[in-house]
């Protein structure tokens, strides 16, 4: 039994990852298990490999401010392929598809609004030690996906479990 509040999880991500694709299930698992009593935080890490990343983690941001982040997170990793070969205008019609107002992510796409966000999580990120995605941060600790995903629920939940129980 927990008795005390759940530590909050950030997942460190590039919405042009495939393995950050991969850890949507880790993260779906992990709300299923606690429900609503686990926050878990998008923090943008784009990585200069990934062409259209930067504008992606902008499009992010400008989603949580119209409160369906993590809808459009999801719906973009679903479309990695797409976003690689036709960049902002994918992240545009995706907003449109998951029932944000896209003409204000195309605005903010253009205006840079989302910008010191996605520069203030990079630089946080660089600042404890991301160096790749997904990478999550819970408890204290940092846990890189980067490498392997293996394991990783597993200690998520060791980490919730102790430091909340």
């Amino acid at each position: 039994m927990i008795d005390a509040p759940l530590p909050r999880l950030e997942l460190w991500c590039e919405l042009q990852c495939p393995d950050c694709r991969t850890a949507l299930d880790d993260v779906r698992a992990l709300r299923e298990r606690y429900g609503d009593a686990l926050t878990v935080e998008l923090r943008h890490f784009p990585l200069e490999k990934h062409k259209h990343a930067y504008a992606a983690a902008e499009a992010a941001a400008e989603a949580f401010e119209q409160g369906r982040g993590w809808e459009y997170v999801e719906a973009v990793l679903a479309r990695l392929e797409d976003v690689e070969q036709g960049g902002p205008q994918v992240l545009v019609e995706i907003a449109a598809a998951v029932g944000l107002d896209a003409e204000e992510v195309d605005t903010a796409l253009i205006d840079g609004r989302n910008m010191l966000v996605v520069d203030a999580d990079v630089a946080e990120g660089k600042a404890i030690g991301v160096t790749g995605t997904p990478t999550y941060v819970i408890a204290g600790q940092r846990l890189d996906g980067g490498q392997s995903q293996e394991g990783l629920r597993e200690r998520i939940i060791e980490l919730i479990e102790k430091s909340a129980g």
